[in-house]
């Protein structure tokens, strides 16, 4: 399990929580610096496998938890039952270096609300992190 990280606390109470989990370390780094430049977004913690990332979860209730569909798993914990263990006001942004039907099913059955593209993260995990919180705060 990896917590924390140089923006893992919030920056206000009106910060979007993302949880971030990517077996690659350098994946989470890009992420980081990338997400670091948004003010009103707080990297809450960090896991590179699904158990710890059901743990963080329900521990730091984030707002939004960034999740790679293809990370091994010490516990053998299929990516289908993460959505179902995490806490229930987590949107899941899943995430793929493959942009095949395959990991768009994953996606779909895993109740994703977005799938990404990870060669496309650099344009579109800021906008769709920032629509999720909109979504999130329509809905509450």
């Amino acid at each position: 399990m990896i917590q924390g990280g140089s923006n893992s606390f919030p920056k206000s109470d009106t910060s979007i929580k993302v949880l971030l989990a990517d077996d690659s370390e350098v994946v989470r780094r890009g992420i980081r610096q990338l997400l670091s430049t948004q003010a009103e977004v707080a990297i809450v913690g960090e896991a590179a496998s699904f158990a710890p990332v059901i743990q963080l979860a329900n521990d730091l209730a984030p707002h939004v938890v960034v999740l790679d569909l293809h990370m091994p798993d010490e516990n053998n914990i299929p990516p289908q039952e993460v959505k179902s263990r995490l806490n229930h006001g987590s949107q899941l942004l899943a995430m793929s270096v493959w942009d095949d039907e395959d990991s768009k099913r994953i996606a779909a059955n895993l109740g994703a609300a977005a799938f990404l593209d990870k060669m496309h993260l650099a344009r579109t995990l800021i906008p769709t992190i920032l629509q999720l919180k909109q979504a999130c705060s329509a809905e509450g």
